[in-house]
């Protein structure tokens, strides 16, 4: 666990609440740790979806991290409905994050706890972050007409995966586990376009999929386009910034100047990735831009599904393969 539980979630509540068709969105937590804790919390915001996410989108909150939410709206509305649905949303958020990190500071998950949930029979005593079998659980199953939040609409798919990990096998740090993550997906949901977050921050703009969704079907030029990515902020920099923290140097100079030349780097969070050209296809001017939207396997069962991505995200999965070379992706570390 590298993380806090606490804040991991909060980033996939901040996707999981886009304005966006819920039976398209799936997300996908990839805990390279293995971590019961991470777990338990990604347990505790499946239930807590059904609340924050019509809450959301009936006040049409910004942002949708509800941590963010709340420190930014610390006082709330003063009356009418919306106070009654804040107060409420809001101790289920603290009753939520208080049990998450109660199990935290304990260090590992209760008995009790672990009765509400057959995932948690992975974990035993021999069990550490460097050296575990592939964990892979689907929390809610978007196909299910029971899978429904509060006000009755579909949640999106949500899924708890940890690779693979062996203290004798290199593991290719964040490439390896992203291309588990295309692997196991292309499985369970398929979608043409992939949006990566870091688990320590969180998407500040409900409508960024649409955005994103704008350049890749652009008539024009969206075949041209293999990703989109939006510029990263952080909280808590000083008046002068003299460490360079909000990196404006890439996002407002640099990155502009390299429009010629093939477009900037991949700057590893908040990029949208075309699930092709991440596979190897060349786009060009027969390829337009209409993106073929996949029918998901409505038949296998959830566990028949498990089992199958199961089998993406073992350590050998990648050995004489193509896999991190034309295929996917290869972080070079300097």
């Amino acid at each position: 666990m590298i993380e806090p539980p606490a804040m991991v979630i909060n980033t996939v509540l901040s996707v999981m609440a886009y304005e966006y068709s819920p039976e398209k969105l799936s997300v996908y937590l990839s805990d390279d740790a293995g971590s019961e804790l991470t777990f338990h919390a990604l347990l505790e915001a499946s239930r807590f979806a059904k609340s924050w996410i019509p809450f959301c989108k009936k006040f049409k909150v910004e942002p949708r991290s509800p941590a963010a939410y709340f420190k930014e709206e610390c006082i709330g509305p003063k009356d009418g409905l919306q106070a009654a649905e804040w107060e409420k949303t809001k101790s289920l958020y603290t009753e939520m994050e208080n049990r998450i990190n109660d199990v935290v500071k304990f260090g590992k998950v209760s008995e009790n706890i672990r009765q509400q949930h057959r995932g948690f029979l992975e974990w035993n005593r021999a069990t550490t972050s460097q050296d575990h079998q592939a964990i892979l659980h689907i929390l809610i199953d978007g196909r299910d007409k029971n899978a429904i939040d509060d006000e009755g609409f579909t949640l999106p798919t949500l899924v708890y995966m940890a690779r693979e990990k062996r203290p004798y096998r290199h593991h290719n740090f964040k490439a390896g586990a992203m291309n588990s993550l295309l692997r196991v997906s292309s499985e369970i949901s398929n979608g043409a376009v992939i949006l990566n977050v870091d688990c320590d921050m969180y998407s500040n703009n409900s409508e960024t999929v649409k955005d994103a969704l704008c350049f890749f079907m652009d008539e024009e030029k969206g075949h041209e386009i293999a990703y989109v990515q939006l510029p990263q902020l952080f909280n808590n920099i000083t008046k002068n910034d003299i460490y360079g923290s909000s990196l404006a140097l890439g996002f407002k100079v640099d990155f502009h100047g390299l429009d010629g030349y093939g477009g900037p780097p991949y700057v590893g969070s908040g990029c949208f990735h075309r699930r092709d050209s991440l596979c190897g296809k060349q786009f060009n001017e027969t390829c337009k831009a209409a993106i073929q939207v996949k029918d998901w396997n409505m038949e296998a069962s959830v566990s028949t599904l498990e089992e199958r991505a199961k089998s993406f995200i073992t350590c050998t999965y990648e050995d004489n393969t193509e896999w991190g070379k034309e295929v996917s992706l290869l972080f070079h570390l300097c």
